[in-house]
């Protein structure tokens, strides 16, 4: 390799991101599906900040920005159309949940909230309905990503579940 001006940040763990491992079978299956595996683990393990009766909170494994939270039903559906009344009904309470909670946590001035349904619409994981709730602060679109395609996250993701669990309202 050519030594140049450029200096490298390596994040080697994307490269699982990039490949699409983990990511279900097919768009019916559940067998390998990220979002059914993560209920099975314990919080910690899960990065699960919340569990409610039909949907969970979880840390996004490859965050926008810190705090980056998935809504997930248990139930293993690929549209928001599948979801039950009931159902629908306590995804729509966890998302402000989540809002409240990483407000409160680290005083997000704003977010992206949306879902992608189905992968021609970008839905890296089609198979498993999930919505992003994804905290922004004023200035946080840096050079970093883009510039360097990389994405400066402060704490570990570990860290980040417990602050936001400990946050999270009753």
């Amino acid at each position: 390799m050519e030594p140049d001006a450029f200096e490298r940040l390596w994040t080697p763990h994307r490269m699982a991101y990039i490949k699409g491992e983990g990511k279900p079978a097919g768009s019916g299956s559940d067998e390998d599906c990220p979002f059914c595996r993560a209920p099975k683990l314990s919080d910690e393990d899960g990065l699960i900040v919340a569990r409610g009766t039909l949907v969970y909170a979880v840390l996004n494994l490859y965050p926008y920005n810190s705090g980056h939270l998935l809504v997930c039903p248990y139930r293993h559906v690929p549209d928001y159309t599948d979801l039950t009344v009931t159902e629908t009904a306590e995804f729509g309470d966890f998302t402000k949940r989540c809002m409240t909670t990483v407000r409160a946590a680290s005083g997000a001035h704003g977010f992206n909230i949306g879902m992608n349904q189905g992968s021609v619409a970008g839905a890296g994981i089609a198979a498993h309905l999930h919505q992003h709730v994804v905290p922004r602060w004023g200035g946080d679109t840096n050079f970093m990503p883009v510039v360097a395609r990389t994405k400066v996250l402060p704490q570990l993701l570990t860290d980040t579940r417990k602050l936001l669990a400990d946050a999270w309202p009753p």
